[in-house]
């Protein structure tokens, strides 16, 4: 039997990994040990690799990676993985979905797994009524998607087929064996998948959608912004599929304009509005770049919501994204009348909410109205944050009363 390669980590550096942070770093690597009977000479990317302390104390277990971040932790405190391993850590996400009181009549729409925040770094899967989407981030949850996907059928009794989508998820770089999407278990469903989220229908494409195919993520944010809805002329920005439009349209909205520079996600609108409200005619679709709509738009609105696309990926790209954060706010503040309300977001991981409130108060500063924030919001609870892991608090967003 070959051992698994044993990382050894630098003098000090296993404090991170103590405090359970999922995440060795390539520099805290003093060196690497193979096994006589390892057939390579370096770890293969995505291959179980051993942690240990400068002193050769293995502390845990995870995928390699090629990168700056080297070692995605799996378990801590083990120097193998049971064989029940993605069994029980499924059977765990399942039990907090299920105690959350996701899965109900009115609601089969849920994050089943969270990366790090379900102790999984490097996979995410959403549930869509009876379909698991399935995404891997390294290539060691790309190797192990079986596996993970017999899990799933075991352990969540919804769940009768599971969809691969990762082909723009797995690093680039890597050699990838094997294919990238697809069905892993089951058929594709004979017709188009229409889920639930609190009542609501949605049609889900994880064929050709963004993510996994909806937005799961603003389950909570939406059932806000129906609270605020009633009476009032909504814009919807980077509306995508319309998760925002529909939640206003149901909370009493007097008009929605949902905009978004897709000319697809607009017709998943136009159809996601149809079938939950026959004959709407307070509703209108727009396709069009966000900037270009709101620098033509001459009406004001009583709420407005913005939920861009990550602008920023990674962190050489911050100073830019804070801009196009100031720069957006800006126009929205412009747009929104007096008394009227903004939700604002940001899902760029490289911002944390400090820097995102600082841009939005630049924002407000420049346009020069009165501003107080109503609530800070942030990912729901099937997105859980891992305490060790702070990097996973994505999700910002505040809520705007704008005089």
């Amino acid at each position: 039997m070959t051992t698994a390669p044993l990382i050894i980590l630098k003098p000090r550096k296993e404090e991170s990994v103590l405090r359970f942070h999922p995440w060795v770093f390539s520099g805290a690597i003093s060196r690497i040990v193979l096994s006589k009977s390892y057939p390579y000479d370096a770890p293969q990317e995505g291959e179980i690799v051993q942690v240990a302390n400068a002193d050769g104390k293995v502390l845990a277990v995870g995928h390699w990676q090629i990168g700056s971040i080297a070692v995605r932790i799996l378990a801590f405190g083990v120097e193998t993985l049971p064989a029940t391993f993605w069994h029980d850590r499924i059977q765990a996400t399942w039990q907090l979905r299920q105690s959350l009181g996701l899965i109900r009549s009115d609601n089969n729409t849920f994050r089943l797994v969270h990366g790090e925040g379900d102790f999984l770094p490097g996979l995410v899967v959403d549930v869509y009524r009876d379909t698991a989407v399935m995404q891997a981030h390294s290539i060691g949850m790309h190797i192990q998607r079986m596996e993970i996907a017999k899990a799933i059928i075991d352990c969540v009794p919804i769940v009768k087929r599971v969809y691969y989508k990762s082909d723009d998820t797995l690093p680039f770089k890597a050699p990838i064996e094997g294919e990238k999407t697809g069905y892993l278990i089951g058929n594709a469903p004979s017709e188009f998948v229409w889920a639930t989220e609190n009542g609501l229908q949605f049609r889900i494409d994880w064929l050709n959608g963004q993510k996994t195919g909806f937005f799961v993520d603003q389950r909570d944010n939406r059932a806000l912004l129906e609270h605020y809805a009633k009476d009032h002329d909504v814009l919807n920005m980077f509306c995508y599929t319309g998760g925002f439009s529909v939640y206003a349209l149901r909370g009493g909205a007097k008009s929605v304009t949902s905009v978004d520079v897709s000319a697809k996600a607009i017709e998943l609108v136009k159809e996601n509005v149809a079938q939950n409200f026959t004959n709407a005619t307070n509703h209108t679709a727009v396709a069009a770049d966000a900037f270009d709509f709101l620098n033509a738009e001459d009406k004001k609105y009583d709420l407005i919501v913005l939920d861009p696309p990550a602008f920023a990926k990674h962190r050489d790209a911050i100073q830019n994204a804070l801009r196009g954060y100031r720069r957006l706010n800006a126009k929205g503040i412009e747009k929104i009348k007096p008394g009227g309300i903004l939700f604002t977001f940001s899902c760029s991981q490289a911002i944390d909410k400090e820097m995102f409130r600082l841009a939005v108060f630049s924002a407000a500063a420049q346009v020069g109205r009165k501003v107080r924030i109503l609530h800070q919001v942030h990912q729901p609870a099937d997105h859980p944050i891992n305490i060790y892991h702070p990097e996973g608090e994505y999700l910002k967003g505040l809520v705007l009363s704008i005089e």
